[in-house]
């Protein structure tokens, strides 16, 4: 039997929770897992903390390996999406390629994880996303509403598809209905 292929598209900045717990029970299921990024490097992670401060608060946290670039990702090679938060989303939807990877998981109706400001991406594929669902860090909320999605206060949510979180301690919950979708799903050869 073929493993099931899992992409996650981050950069720089990524949440380190963010992109490691999915990533490795991802493996843990028997998945092939590629991480994409602008450029095919090391990333440079943060960790996000809710200490006593009235927002997060961001050191540095461990390298995680890109093996790919967003210009060699072909998406119809993959079953499912994961966008992880941190501060990677706010310069990887910059990048051309990203609006026509991620448009190809909802056009397919493949499962897609958004974490915290992973939905930032979403800002490039609006009517992909316009009437659904979701949920994302707090600070996200007009952004998800500018894309024509209904915002959800909630710590995670499921709209077909479409599993969003709002911030990493929410990942068990994310991963449980992430995974259990794309075992689901067709593989793909």
């Amino acid at each position: 039997m073929t493993a099931k292929k899992v992409l996650i598209i981050t950069g720089d900045a990524v949440e380190a929770l963010e992109v490691y717990y999915p990533y490795f029970r991802c493996l843990e299921e028997g998945f092939q897992v590629d991480i994409a990024a602008p450029h095919q490097k090391k990333l440079n992670t943060v960790i996000h903390d809710f200490e006593d401060w009235e927002t997060y608060t961001e050191k540095p946290g461990y390298l995680i390996e890109a093996g790919i670039a967003f210009a060699d990702v072909t998406p119809e090679n993959y079953d499912a999406l994961i966008i992880p938060g941190g501060r990677s989303p706010e310069h990887i939807r910059m990048n051309e390629e990203i609006p026509g990877i991620v448009r190809h998981f909802f056009e397919n109706d493949k499962p897609v994880a958004v974490m915290c400001h992973g939905s930032l991406v979403l800002t490039t594929v609006p009517d992909v996303v316009r009437g659904r669902k979701m949920t994302a860090y707090s600070a996200c909320q007009p952004e998800v509403e500018s894309i024509g999605a209904e915002y959800m206060n909630e710590m995670d949510y499921v709209d077909g598809n479409l599993v969003s979180g709002h911030a990493w301690p929410d990942l068990p919950n994310i991963m449980k209905e992430f995974v259990k979708q794309v075992k689901e799903t067709t593989v793909h050869t």
